[in-house]
């Protein structure tokens, strides 16, 4: 056989491209002509996928193998309990990892695969049904299975017709199909998804919490309303927040002064020499509750123009400071 290697390389951009824009044109073609064939056997699988009292087992080989792998994972991060497992390894073993209360999905194109058809009549006595993924509805596989799904496709998008392409990725389209069913029929939410992909961006943005990430106790800056102005001036620059909240004997949040307030008083050329906290400060300040997530106080500083915000616990007492620096470390932003 002539080792590819030794040929020498010629390349035609012109047929390169050409073959890319073939690829695309027919593994869409391959993926939109699905939906002729989605009707009841469809509404069936999902049905027996939404009331698994066990997992779905996705099996499949070679090519069809990888769709599995990467379906399974797609259910499991959606809501629906599914695992992988290999045909070939079920034959001695691995068969035993599927229970009566789980639903199968095998994935094969020709529905003849030898690995797949070995394991149909133990599955069968399991009682575990059977959903089918498979181009030929005249298969071993298709005739064993409970349901059914049309992967069929005109053609492979491969110019000799043969290396599976279009095939697969009607496949894993329909899968995809499947999940999105499921998690929608579950009322699967983002928050659901968040926590199965907790070091994730969108597990950062709606796991983490104000409280989790704010500056707290000493950390946070403050001084009392009778606060001379290099006082105000001292507690800032010590805590680097940008800004300090002024507070009543009690402690009690009363307001705000900003490296802002300071910029827009000397424009004004006020004498700050006398001033108090009480006569430079912002009353009512912007803040967010220490509950709330990190996500949330982005917003609420990106709307009001600010860069950042004191923390209330659920009684309305101070309890920390929040600013942009703190949630681009926490990667919320």
């Amino acid at each position: 056989m002539t080792n590819p290697s030794d040929k020498p390389v010629s390349l035609d951009a012109t047929r390169v491209l050409a073959l890319a824009h073939e690829t695309l044109d027919v593994e869409a073609a391959a993926v939109l002509g699905l939906k002729r064939w989605l009707g009841d056997d469809f509404v069936r699988a999902v049905r027996l996928m939404l009331q698994v009292q066990g997992r779905v087992v996705v099996m499949g080989m070679g090519k069809s193998g990888h769709i599995g792998r990467k379906l399974a994972a797609t259910l499991a991060s959606t809501g629906t309990p599914a695992m992988f497992v290999h045909p070939g390894e079920a034959s001695h073993g691995d068969l035993g990892m599927i229970k009566p209360v789980d639903v199968v999905l095998a994935i094969s194109n020709s529905g003849e695969s030898d690995e797949l058809n070995a394991i149909l009549p133990m599955l069968k006595r399991l009682g575990a049904p059977l959903v089918a993924l498979t181009g030929n509805e005249q298969s071993t596989l298709a005739r064993h299975a409970s349901v059914f799904l049309n992967t069929s496709v005109e053609k492979e998008a491969c110019p000799l017709n043969l290396a599976p392409t279009a095939s697969t990725t009607a496949q894993l389209a329909l899968g995809d199909a499947l999940a999105v069913a499921l998690l929608d029929a579950r009322g699967f939410k983002a928050e659901d998804f968040a926590r199965s992909h907790p070091g994730g961006a969108l597990g950062r943005k709606l796991l983490t919490l104000v409280s989790d990430i704010m500056r707290s106790a000493d950390q946070v800056p403050r001084v009392p309303l009778q606060a001379g102005f290099g006082d105000i001036m001292r507690e800032m620059s010590a805590k680097g927040l940008g800004a300090t909240a002024v507070v009543d004997a009690q402690g009690v949040l009363c307001g705000i002064f900003t490296d802002g307030d300071l910029r827009r008083l000397i424009e004004k050329g006020v004498d700050l020499r006398s001033a108090t906290a009480a006569q430079v400060m912002h009353a009512n300040p912007v803040t967010i509750r220490s509950d709330a997530l990190a996500v949330d106080a982005v917003e609420l500083m990106e709307q009001r123009r600010i860069t950042s915000v004191l923390v209330l616990d659920a009684q309305g007492n101070l309890c920390g400071a929040l600013n942009s620096n703190d949630l681009m470390r926490a990667k919320v932003i």
